[in-house]
């Protein structure tokens, strides 16, 4: 809303390096910690918005579940949300739904709309930051006005109908770049109308490999 894990926010990407393929002419990219790649806080900095919240082992740990609330923990980490009550002042976002937690950022699906994912960990003592377990994946909404989640916004999970320039990084459709018609394992999968297909270099998890873009 994302990735992962970060995701996508948070929208700063490392470069991306291109070279030729055979096929369709598809390009093959590497594609960085960037919402395609849905990367989570507990594993790769955040690039969708991304955050994460943890608990404690020792206590019973809260049980998360659609509409719940959540704002940042200004005291942890600039990443980091805690729980709140929908109506409390610093509650910025809600539960759209609550996923299992997930190792690899890529391996979590948001639904639509997603602004925010929040990897929930379990500490069982240390820097929950770097030893916590996730234990649930919060995909959550905004509460403002601003969703970058929605499709062709610019930010969240890459959807169809968002938009990606050459080198894979989302775009706001209004801004210009690539129209996303499909995400599939293989560019040869594309539909006939995606004349700008890009292959990435495999993630774990991730449920793609290929880009079907139409170009602008």
């Amino acid at each position: 809303m994302t990735a992962y894990g970060t995701t996508s926010p948070r929208n700063n990407r490392p470069g991306s390096e291109a070279r030729s393929s055979s096929g369709l002419g598809a390009r093959r990219v590497v594609l960085d910690s960037a919402k395609a790649v849905l990367a989570l806080a507990l594993v790769l900095g955040a690039a969708t918005a991304c955050g994460q919240t943890t608990e404690s082992g020792s206590q019973k740990a809260k049980e998360w579940k659609v509409g719940d609330c959540a704002g940042p923990d200004k005291s942890k980490t600039k990443d980091s949300f805690k729980a709140l009550d929908c109506d409390d002042s610093g509650a910025t976002l809600k539960a759209l739904a609550v996923k299992d937690g997930e190792i690899f950022a890529g391996a979590v699906e948001c639904p639509a709309g997603t602004d925010e994912i929040i990897s929930v960990k379990v500490s069982f003592g240390g820097d929950a930051s770097t030893t916590g377990l996730p234990s649930k994946t919060v995909c959550g909404r905004n509460l403002s006005g601003d969703h970058p989640g929605d499709a062709g916004a610019g930010g969240g999970q890459l959807v169809v109908g968002d938009c990606v320039d050459d080198q894979a990084k989302e775009v706001a459709c209004a801004s210009g770049g690539n129209k996303v018609l499909a995400l599939t394992k293989t560019a040869d999968k594309c539909p006939a109308e995606a004349d700008n297909p890009i292959e990435l270099f495999p993630s774990p998890g991730r449920p793609y490999d290929a880009i079907c873009t139409k170009k602008a």
